[in-house]
C-alpha cells in the first residue's frame, strides 16, 4: 500500500476477505480505569484479534511495552493468527492513538503490508457499521521471525544523533510536557525534554473524528516546527506509543523511513545521565 491509511468504507467493502485480517489495538494510558481488553470485549470490528501491547512485548526490562525479540514476536503474532501474505488493518478504540504503535511494531517485525483505519473504531461505530463482542480465534500461523532495525532507535541512537546534528529528534508529547511546565504521568520522571529535539504535539495531528488531519495540515504542522522533510527523522514520545502516530503522519508525507525510539521520555526522563532542557 502507498498510503498508509484505509477509510471504514474500504474496510466495511473488504471485511471477510481472507486477504484482509484486522487487528484491535486499543491501548489506555496508565491510570484509566479502561482496559484494551475490556473495551475489545465490549465491541470490536467483526474478525478483529486483539493485540495487547504491554502483552507482547520485553518483560526483562523495566520500560514499558518495549518492543520484544523478533522470535518472541513471532510466537505471539503465529498464536493470533497473522499472516505475513495479509493486508493487516489495525485500529483503536480512540479513532488514531494506539493503532499506529502496532503499525509501526509489525512492519518493524517483518510484516510488509500494514495499514491503519483512519478513524479506527471511533468512526466505524459513528457510522453504525457492524461490531461484534465474541473474540476471534483464526488459525494460528507460523511466521518467520523478522525485524527491520532502521525502523527503531535505542538510547545510543538517539544520543548519537542529538550530537551530530543530522538526524532531527521529533517530539509528540503535548507542548507543556515538552518545555517541563506539565508533569509527566509516570512517576519519577524528570520535566523537559532532549537538547536539539522540536516538539510536533501528536493531538495537533488528529481531527476531532479521530481521523488523521489532511495531508497539507500535517505538512504546515511539521514546517511550524522547523522539519526538514528531506532528512533524517527519529519520533519519541512518553513511552512510544503516541510517537508512532507522527511516523504514521509522516508515512502520508512520503516518508516510511521514518524510525522510533523505543524508550522514549520514560528511558531518556528516568535516568541520571541523560541532559534534560526545559522551556519551548
Amino acid at each position: 500500500m502507498s498510503d498508509p491509511l484505509v477509510s471504514t468504507a474500504w474496510l466495511a467493502e473488504r471485511l471477510g476477505d481472507p486477504a484482509i485480517q484486522v487487528v484491535d489495538a486499543t491501548w489506555f494510558m496508565p491510570g484509566d480505569p479502561m482496559t484494551g481488553a475490556r473495551s475489545y470485549a465490549d465491541g470490536h470490528i467483526r474478525g478483529a484479534v486483539f493485540f495487547d501491547i504491554d502483552a507482547i512485548a520485553d518483560h526483562s526490562t523495566d520500560l514499558p511495552h518495549m518492543l520484544p525479540a523478533p522470535a518472541a514476536f513471532a510466537q505471539a503474532a503465529g498464536e493470533l493468527g497473522l499472516r505475513r501474505e495479509a493486508t493487516v488493518v489495525v485500529y483503536d478504540a480512540q479513532g488514531l492513538f494506539s493503532g499506529p504503535r502496532v503499525w509501526w511494531t509489525l512492519r518493524t517485525m517483518g510484516f510488509p503490508d500494514v495499514v491503519v483505519l483512519d478513524g479506527g473504531l471511533k468512526k466505524w461505530r459513528a457510522e453504525e457499521r457492524p461490531i461484534e463482542t465474541a473474540p476471534a480465534s483464526p488459525p494460528a500461523t507460523t511466521p518467520a521471525p523478522a525485524f527491520d532495525a532502521a525502523l527503531v532507535r535505542d538510547l545510543a541512537d538517539v544520543r548519537a544523533a542529538l550530537a551530530d546534528g543530522a538526524t532531527q529528534v521529533i517530539d509528540a508529547r503535548p507542548a507543556g510536557r515538552f518545555s517541563g511546565e506539565t508533569p509527566e504521568p509516570r512517576a519519577g520522571l524528570r520535566s523537559g525534554h532532549m537538547p536539539g529535539a522540536c516538539n510536533v504535539p501528536f493531538a495537533g495531528l488528529v481531527s476531532a473524528d479521530g481521523t488523521l488531519k489532511p495531508i497539507a495540515e500535517l505538512r504546515t504542522a511539521f514546517q511550524a516546527a522547523a522539519v526538514d522533510l528531506g532528512r533524517p527523522i527519529v519520533t519519541t514520545c512518553g513511552s512510544g506509543v503516541s510517537a508512532a502516530i507522527l511516523a504514521l503522519a509522516l508515512a502520508r508525507l512520503g516518508r516510511f523511513d521514518v524510525a522510533v525510539y523505543d524508550g522514549s521520555w520514560t528511558e531518556w526522563g528516568g535516568r541520571a545521565d541523560t541532559e534534560v532542557v526545559t522551556g519551548a
